[in-house]
C-alpha cells in the first residue's frame, strides 16, 4: 500500500514539472520570435505577412499585390509607433488617460478601416475563413490572459 501511495505522489509531482517546464519553453520561445521580427524591416514583415496569408486564404495574385501594399504601410506606421514608445519610455514620461483614449480609439478605427479593406479585397469565403481564424486568435489570446492572471 506504502509503495502504490510513493509511486502516485511520484507521477503527480513529475506530470507537474513537465507542465512547469512546458511553459517556460514557450514563453522563451515567443520572446525570441519577437526579437527576430524587431530586426525586420518593414518591408520584410510586409512580405512575410502576405505570404502566411497567401497560404492561409490562397490568393490570386492581384490580392497578393492589394494585400502586400497594405501589409507594408501597417508594418511601417507599426515600427514607426514602436520606436516612438521606446523613446517615450527611455524619457520616463506617461501617458495621460485622455492619450491613452486617443490611442485606443485611433486603434480602433485602424482596424475598422483594415476589415474594410479586407472585405473589398477578399472573396467572401476567404474573408470568413480571416474572420474565423482572427476571432480564434482573441479567444486563445483571452484564455492565455485568463490562466496568467491566476498563476
Amino acid at each position: 500500500m506504502k509503495k502504490l501511495v510513493l509511486i502516485a505522489i511520484a507521477l503527480v509531482s513529475l506530470q507537474a514539472i513537465a507542465q512547469d517546464h512546458k511553459g517556460m519553453f514557450q514563453k522563451g520561445e515567443q520572446k525570441e520570435r519577437s526579437q527576430m521580427i524587431k530586426d525586420f524591416n518593414p518591408e520584410q514583415i510586409a512580405l512575410l505577412q502576405t505570404k502566411k496569408m497567401t497560404l492561409h486564404l490562397d490568393l490570386t495574385k492581384a490580392q497578393q499585390e492589394e494585400i502586400q501594399k497594405i501589409n507594408l504601410a501597417n508594418a511601417a506606421e507599426r515600427k514607426a509607433k514602436m520606436e516612438a514608445r521606446r523613446k517615450m519610455r527611455e524619457n520616463g514620461k506617461m501617458l495621460s488617460k485622455e492619450d491613452r483614449f486617443n490611442i485606443m480609439s485611433e486603434r480602433l478605427d485602424k482596424r475598422i478601416a483594415h476589415k474594410k479593406q479586407m472585405q473589398d479585397i477578399l472573396t467572401k469565403e476567404q474573408f470568413e475563413k480571416l474572420e474565423k481564424d482572427v476571432k480564434n486568435k482573441h479567444m486563445k489570446q483571452c484564455a492565455k490572459k485568463q490562466r496568467s492572471k491566476r498563476s
